[in-house]
């Protein structure tokens, strides 16, 4: 089968299970089955659900038209493992959910369409839950540190919204290099204008790495 990009994955809805049709790709994209890496294991079974609180696109975003889960490209920094549940308002997962995600590099620069990097998107597997492979974010003037994401459900995009980062954790990664090279951070998330606390990744160091996550509790298209 030929490679599916994310415009064949969103046009696939109502056609073929979108699940189904990644399946049959291999390489990276994800499949139906369970996830069991440690980064997906950190969810609890929270049986209330309130709807994701929504954010601002941002002013770097372009359709980077990627299914993968590894989208550091040639990113320098620490490794950050993300896993996102997408679950409706009832607290029941939502397969088959296309999840983009966007953010800067150690240095604060976002990629281009010409050069994309940290840029991509998964499909949820049969547990609602994506995950993806990335660097720490770095940060630029004027925001705190975070993410990007946008879910999609059919053909709709239902969620759009921001990331974020504990400080601390935040403070002890930009002490190593690369992130050490770019100094002079003033904006914490009590200074970020946007900053929800409802947004926070729950994060774990993992050796030299951190797994995050956060569930995505979405209207159904």
């Amino acid at each position: 089968m030929s490679k599916i990009d994310r415009r064949q994955a969103l046009a696939a809805f109502g056609t073929v299970s979108l699940a189904a049709l990644l399946a049959g790709c291999g390489d990276e994209r994800t499949t139906t089955t369970p996830t069991t890496t440690p980064a997906a294991t950190g969810f609890d079974d929270s049986s209330s659900c309130t709807l994701t609180p929504e954010m601002t696109e941002g002013p770097y975003y372009f359709d980077a038209d990627s299914i993968r889960s590894d989208i550091r490209d040639d990113r320098e920094g620490t490794e950050l493992r993300l896993a996102i549940r997408v679950r409706d308002s009832d607290c029941n997962p939502l397969p088959d959910a296309v999840v983009d995600i966007w953010h800067c590099d150690a240095l604060g620069e976002y990629s281009t369409a010409d050069d994309p990097f940290l840029r991509g998107a998964q499909v949820t597997n049969r547990d609602g839950i994506v995950e993806f492979t990335t660097i720490y974010p770095g940060w630029y003037q004027g925001r705190t540190v975070h993410i990007h994401a946008k879910v999609h459900l059919d053909t709709s995009t239902v969620l759009t919204t921001q990331l974020f980062f504990g400080d601390d954790v935040t403070a002890a990664v930009y002490e190593r290099d690369p992130y050490s090279r770019h100094t002079g951070r003033e904006v914490l998330n009590t200074d970020d204008g946007i900053f929800d606390e409802a947004l926070l990744l729950g994060l774990a160091r993992a050796g030299d790495a951190y797994d995050a996550t956060i569930s995505f509790d979405v209207a159904a298209a």
